[in-house]
């Protein structure tokens, strides 16, 4: 799928976005909002909508993709696009007909994003649907887990994570900023930041991992094999595609060919959206201390899991 949708959706919302003018009083509350216990940015959604959104009505062929923020959803979203667009052979005339249907619906595709009407317009977007979200599954609505749809689980080592949500913390206009890393880390770990604690959304997910309708794939394995990847996640979702056809998708969402366009695609906050994408940058921030803090943590919560298994953290989190 061709980009067309995000240059106006990403300008419509730059301009609610801007930053606040200098020497202007900004409160908390005029940034973020807690809901069920957890931060979320109030420019973008509300608590009304987290309402509405429990009424979402799933179809069976949605596609689900979930993964907390800096996980690569970004990355993954657009090659989902590919994929499912390749495999429905989509005419100029359908093409055109799903990204008119998806500007109208005014918001940056995220499921949770957007004001309380937007689950009413989507409605009227063309199966097969592709819905990104940040959330755990006990925040997803209903009817995604009871439904045929499937969920495609992205999930990034958290040291990386962190480091990456870091910088589009202190780069994104509608977040308050770090004064420092070593600021930002406790609140990270205490999960003291929007869509709240990693470790507490892998740990959820974590229970899921042998549903026969969700299936995870790590942003590590697609930098390894990224072909690999994709025929993976073809195959559960049904898709047919031949090797040309993975070869050129592959070459097209490359990290590098989606930051080179990403101006086109997410206008300025292309940037912030697309950073390094690189695997182990977090050796540039962690200290000692931080390290040891986080492996402890991560063997708390996941240690002897399946998900821990699959994200190899002793591969990509030890110094």
């Amino acid at each position: 799928m061709e980009g067309g949708r995000e240059p106006s959706v990403w300008s419509k919302r730059q301009e609610s976005c801007k930053m606040p003018l200098q020497g202007e009083k900004v409160s908390p509350e005029d940034w973020l909002f807690s809901y069920k216990g957890v931060l979320y940015p109030a420019k973008v959604t509300s608590p009304e909508t987290f309402e509405a959104l429990k009424s979402f009505e799933a179809r069976s062929d949605d596609m689900i993709l979930a993964g907390y923020p800096k996980s690569g959803t970004n990355w993954l979203g657009q090659i989902l696009r590919e994929l499912e667009s390749t495999d429905a052979k989509y005419t100029e005339e359908e093409m055109k007909e799903r990204i008119n249907e998806e500007n109208k619906l005014k918001t940056f595709p995220r499921l949770e994003f957007g004001d309380p009407g937007i689950y009413e317009r989507m409605k009227k977007l063309p199966s097969r649907r592709i819905i990104v979200t940040h959330l755990p599954p006990h925040l997803l609505p209903p009817s995604i887990l009871q439904s045929k749809a499937k969920v495609l689980l992205l999930v990034r080592n958290p040291k990386d994570t962190a480091v990456s949500y870091y910088h589009f913390y202190n780069n994104m206009p509608v977040l308050p900023s770090f004064a420092s890393w070593d600021e930002y880390f406790p609140a990270f770990m205490n999960g003291k930041v929007t869509w709240g604690s990693y470790f507490d959304h892998l740990v959820e997910w974590n229970k899921y991992i042998d549903h026969e309708r969700i299936m995870m794939i790590s942003y590590e394995e697609l930098k390894e094999d990224q072909v690999l990847g994709m025929k993976r996640i073809a195959a559960f979702f049904g898709f047919s595609l031949c090797e040309e056809d993975f070869a050129r998708i592959a070459e097209k969402t490359t990290f590098q060919a989606m930051k080179a366009k990403s101006k086109e695609t997410h206008g300025n906050f292309g940037d912030i959206l697309f950073q390094k994408g690189v695997v182990g940058s977090w050796r540039d921030l962690f200290s000692k201390a931080q390290n040891e803090e986080m492996d402890q943590k991560f063997e708390e919560c996941l240690g002897g899991t399946k998900l821990a298994a699959k994200m190899k953290y002793d591969v990509y989190c030890k110094a």
